[in-house]
């Protein structure tokens, strides 16, 4: 074989070994606590952005609807609060806070002032449990609160993040309606 031919493939054997070298130092794994401070971080942050558009709305438009159909902007925040509490505490093992009684359907619960205090009280009792939470059980398998559905704690509070987004997001359009701008998404 010609000494070039060998210096090209001793060239392209070492550009390889160098790539995958360079590809395994950076490549690394996330670890459980890793991945528990991003959620306590992801829920905090949340935390602040509902807390913006709760504020954004004025008291007077809490009961308002886009149409009769749905539910209110209060009963959406409301419903938001419940559940961060029902999905997150299938996640942590939490004893549940505000589920004995139907927040979306008591009047004296829909005002802002009780809105406020009940949403806060959600994201609460989020990042409370988060905080409390073994991070090496983040994997385990857990049994739904009230039913048959069998999800890893980590789901469950994945499931609570999506729901909670989901919600927050429905009550742009009435802020929008009411004729003003919703707060700029916040990512980071």
């Amino acid at each position: 074989m010609p000494s070039s031919i060998l210096k090209a493939t001793a060239k392209l054997l070492g550009s390889m070994i160098l790539a995958f070298t360079v590809t395994a130092a950076l490549a690394q794994t996330i670890t459980s606590d890793e991945i528990k401070a991003q959620l306590l971080r992801d829920w905090e942050r949340a935390k602040t952005y509902t807390l913006d558009y709760l504020n954004t709305m004025p008291a007077d438009k809490y009961s308002f609807k886009p149409t009769d159909s749905i539910r209110s902007f209060a009963q959406q925040m409301l419903h938001l609060a419940h559940g961060n509490i029902f999905l997150v505490m299938n996640g942590t093992g939490q004893k549940p806070i505000m589920l004995d009684r139907n927040l979306e359907q008591t009047p004296s619960a829909q005002t802002m002032d009780s809105v406020l205090y009940f949403v806060r009280a959600s994201y609460d009792f989020v990042i409370e449990g988060i905080e409390r939470l073994d991070a090496n059980k983040l994997g385990e398998k857990v049994r739904r609160s009230s039913g048959n559905r069998d999800e890893t704690r980590y789901a469950w509070i994945l499931k609570a993040f999506e729901h909670q987004t989901h919600h927050r997001g429905q009550t742009t359009i009435y802020i929008r309606l009411a004729g003003l701008r919703p707060p700029n998404e916040q990512l980071f």
